[in-house]
């Protein structure tokens, strides 16, 4: 399509929306090259848990982001450590599309951000101080930096953008459905450009929840595997730019992948636990295929949410195979979250970013720490080394509690 090509306007139901920009911060670095060589050498970014004292919790290992990567000060006046995540990620990717947010009206620029917990730093904070004994300390800042939409408005407002903004609370989806939206927006012509992704930061409050779950691993991540113990709380955030193709060739733009189109759905089943038979997510990854109009012979590759629980691997085998049939063990699927461990909110947007850059090196990320087949979990995990493949559609899957799941696809743009 070229850029004269109305449909790849905005206000088309067929425009085209691709991504131009990459910006990430996690426990494996800052920067998009950083953070992508990294995944593919297969690089382990889980340590002991360094923000707080983990030694009375069952395991003590966590995906935090070490100072040497990024050292956030959260002073009284800044605003709290996802946002400012969000914030890092959000300029990272601006300038990997060579966007200059005052060279667009303000108010055609927005912002989608996913996160899991907003700021659960914050409620820490004011639970020290007040169970202290010094309440007077908690001040007025508290309810500038707490609720979970500055993550968005943080973005938006040090950008000087005007556009649509929204925070989605989708939990660990909410990435995925940050960039559906930010594509919604795109074609319906209510936004030239937008800036799409998610946000968590590590805290006590998301580990001891896991940890009285019984759901961390004690030692290593191992998606997929027999001897799977259970996920790895982390923490990061990544930002995407979406424009619409039209615009990105207008302006010389490069073009990493296009957004083909999305699933949504909900288990409605249980506050925690997936449908037993992977229903929703299965509903998902079928709705994705139909919007971008493609069939399951069509994905070359698929990011799996992968936690390295029991429970979720199994069924995402389940739902993966109720949508590609026989040819399901032979679709390239892997976790990074074996790399990085689960970082919620940011998850699935840090797996969009893998996506788009599979698409543009023909490479695909490993599965580490993989080292017994299942037979539960019989598909191509990828393990332990990266892979050349010439990816050419990437579907990017996330599952949340509540039942939330999300599909992504991603396609190469031809020449």
């Amino acid at each position: 399509m070229s850029a004269e090509d109305p449909r790849g306007r905005s206000g088309s139901p067929d425009a085209r929306v691709v991504v131009t920009g990459i910006g990430w911060v996690t426990s494996l670095g800052r920067g998009r090259e950083e953070v992508w060589q990294a995944l593919l050498a297969g690089t382990n970014g889980l340590r002991p848990v360094q923000s707080f004292d983990a030694a009375k919790y069952p395991s003590q290992l966590g995906g935090e982001i070490p100072t040497s990567v990024v050292d956030i000060a959260v002073t009284a006046d800044s605003a709290g450590r996802a946002s400012q995540l969000a914030e890092l990620a959000a300029r990272d990717a601006l300038t990997d599309a060579g966007i200059d947010p005052g060279a667009i009206a303000p108010g055609r620029f927005g912002a989608a951000m996913g996160t899991t917990s907003g700021e659960p730093r914050e409620i820490e904070r004011f639970n020290d101080l007040l169970t202290a004994g010094h309440p007077g300390e908690i001040g007025a800042e508290f309810l500038r930096r707490y609720p979970c939409h500055t993550l968005a408005t943080t973005v938006m407002a040090s950008l000087g953008l005007r556009g649509p903004n929204a925070m989605i609370p989708t939990a660990c989806a909410a990435g995925n459905y940050a960039v559906a939206f930010a594509f919604d927006q795109l074609r319906a012509g209510r936004a030239d450009a937008m800036l799409a992704g998610g946000a968590d930061a590590f805290s006590r409050i998301t580990y001891t929840g896991f940890a009285r779950l019984g759901a961390i691993a004690p030692e290593i991540c191992q998606p997929f595997d027999k001897q799977r113990r259970g996920m790895v709380p982390g923490e990061g955030s990544a930002v995407l730019v979406l424009e619409t193709l039209a615009r990105a060739a207008e302006r010389g733009a490069r073009i990493y992948a296009e957004v083909a189109g999305y699933g949504l759905s909900c288990d409605a089943h249980h506050m925690t636990a997936a449908h037993p038979q992977g229903e929703g997510a299965a509903r998902a990854m079928t709705a994705a295929l139909e919007s971008s109009g493609l069939q399951p012979e069509d994905v070359s590759y698929v990011s799996a949410h992968g936690t390295g629980t029991p429970t979720n691997d199994k069924l995402e085998t389940l739902a993966v195979r109720q949508v590609f049939g026989e040819r399901a063990g032979r679709v390239p699927l892997s976790s990074i979250k074996s790399m990085l461990g689960h970082t919620m909110g940011a998850a699935s947007a840090i797996e969009a970013a893998v996506c788009a850059l599979a698409i543009r090196d023909g490479k695909v990320p490993p599965t580490i720490n993989y080292t017994t087949p299942d037979p539960e979990c019989d598909l191509d995990v990828v393990p332990n080394a990266a892979r050349a493949l010439a990816v050419e559609v990437a579907m990017n899957n996330a599952y949340a509690f509540g039942g939330n799941n999300a599909s992504v696809i991603f396609r190469r743009v031809a020449a």
